[in-house]
């Protein structure tokens, strides 16, 4: 008991800390010493009035809905005297990993840049900074030659060294569990069974009502919908980020999400946040980095090439330009296992930060956000809380190591025979799913699909639902699967999933035909 009001003694300390360098502390400092010529506050019962101003003005609700939003992200409970290295990662063979990648990255960064004689970074000419804001808005229509430009890596690279990831305090035969793991990831992490996710993702039983399944026998699907978004509406009116997380977990009504996944992000468009996007905007134009010509080359390999997100490019361009600049995102890096490399830009010595290399799923969030300043937020916001994930080496369990163990796990449990046929015909299933889940699905399901999973992902604060997703395609297609006699026939079965319905398979998979 001692113990665990020290650890939330801590907690509490440290988020005080970290609101203290925030925009609300200075707003809440104010408000404060603007309520003392209230009639109201009385000296004898100071703090007592103050807080009931607080309270009754709505200010308690954003002090509230602050805290709610770091303890969202504060790091796994650890032990008070542990060094800091093991809050950004506790497994020691997990950060040599993580360091041995992004020096190969940047060697690679490195080695692109000798062979092209380009700089990591210029400071750009007056005339080119002209030109570059003067087409801000349509960047799409700059075609410049990138074709010398090669990709940093790719999604099966990143694959190939989680296959080869081994704790070298652990041997496999040692441990029953592992000695029956035929998967391609190696390594002892605790993950999920269905049992623990059917309690853990329990509102999408089959007895809870949905947005995104049409055949519900419980409620009309009609009636449901019109009763969900006159909650949401209620959820909005009481700004409350605990409530609104809660309430996605059944899916955001389309009109309602834009408001909701920024009250539970708690984002708002304040002045300074506007001025803030300007000023990353400014450094845009005034300096050239390497990887601009990356996130450019890869916008235009990607979303300019697909049906959904072409319209947006314009958008892609302006938030990855400005992402890569941000150095308020470095903050992350105290749960991460990675650590941001830097360059000097010339004459400046100011710190540039490449977190980018593997560019981002910012392409739906458009669909939701069109002001460019509140759309950077909120991807700034879900990337840090939850897609920075799925592009570096670590145990967490969102993370894309227990992620590819969890999907890979379900399938040889849950559908061995599948599993077995596609591992001796040498299509490991991982091999096909890796993809999707490193992109969180983006540019594979549906826009109004994508959307409906990654309502729960912001509702259920985690990734986990990816590999299940996954599992449950595999699990959808299975009988076309034991047919196949090759990975690239398997990989033709499952090429297209822009036709499936995101909740239905979710529900199937953990509620209805798995014991």
């Amino acid at each position: 008991m001692l113990q665990e009001e020290s650890d939330l003694s801590l907690i509490i300390a440290q988020i005080v800390q970290k609101l203290k360098g925030s925009s609300l502390y200075a707003q809440l400092e104010r408000q404060a010493w603007a309520s003392l010529q209230r009639p109201e506050i009385k000296l004898e019962s100071l703090k007592e009035d103050i807080k009931e101003f607080f309270k009754t003005s709505g200010w308690e609700k954003k002090l509230q809905n602050a805290v709610y939003c770091e303890l969202s992200v504060f790091p796994l409970p650890h032990h008070p005297a542990a060094p800091p290295e093991h809050l950004k990662e506790p497994l020691v063979y997990m950060r040599k990993a993580q360091g041995s990648w992004e020096k190969r990255i940047l060697k690679s960064l490195n080695s692109m840049c000798t062979e092209l004689s380009i700089p990591l970074a210029r400071k750009r000419p007056v005339g080119e900074q002209k030109e570059l804001l003067s087409k801000w808005n349509e960047m799409g229509t700059d075609e410049p030659d990138l074709s010398l430009f090669r990709p940093v890596y790719a999604p099966k690279d990143f694959l190939e060294v989680l296959v080869n990831l081994r704790n070298p305090n652990y041997e496999n035969g040692d441990s029953p569990s592992f000695r029956t793991h035929l998967g391609l990831i190696q390594v002892p992490l605790k993950v999920k069974d269905i049992p623990e996710l059917k309690e853990f993702f329990i509102e999408l039983g089959l007895t809870t009502g949905q947005l995104g399944i049409d055949d519900s026998t419980q409620v009309p699907p009609e009636l449901f919908e019109n009763e969900h978004v006159r909650i949401g509406q209620k959820v909005l009116a009481e700004q409350d980020s605990a409530a609104a997380q809660q309430y996605v977990r059944q899916g955001s009504p389309t009109a309602l999400r834009a408001e909701l996944w920024a009250l539970i992000l708690n984002i708002s468009s304040q002045p300074e946040d506007i001025l803030y996007y300007e000023q990353l905007k400014t450094n845009v134009i005034q300096h050239d980095l390497l990887v601009d010509s990356l996130i450019y080359k890869d916008v235009k390999l990607t979303a300019s090439n697909d049906d959904y997100y072409f319209v947006f490019e314009d958008y892609l361009y302006q938030v990855l330009l400005c992402f890569s600049r941000d150095t308020s995102v470095l903050g992350h890096f105290a749960y991460n296992s990675a650590s941001p490399p830097k360059s000097y830009i010339r004459g400046k010595l100011g710190l540039e930060e490449y977190a980018v290399f593997y560019p981002p799923n910012v392409a739906p969030l458009c669909f939701l956000y069109h002001e460019p300043s509140k759309l950077y937020q909120i991807f700034r916001e879900i990337y840090v809380r939850f897609f920075f994930r799925l592009h570096s080496i670590s145990s967490h369990p969102s993370g894309i190591v227990s992620l590819c163990l969890l999907f890979e796990t379900l399938l040889q449990t849950y559908l061995p025979q599948l599993f077995y046929h596609l591992r001796e015909i040498g299509a490991q299933p991982l091999r096909i799913s890796f993809k999707w889940m490193v992109r969180a699905f983006s540019g594979y399901l549906a826009t109004d699909q994508l959307l409906l999973l990654w309502d729960r992902i912001l509702g259920y604060n985690s990734l986990e639902i990816l590999a299940v997703l996954a599992a449950a395609v595999f699990a959808f297609r299975a009988v076309n699967l034991m047919e196949v006699t090759s990975l690239a026939a398997a990989e033709a079965v499952l090429a297209d999933l822009s036709t499936l319905k995101v909740m239905p398979l979710l529900q199937i998979f953990l509620f209805a035909t798995v014991t």
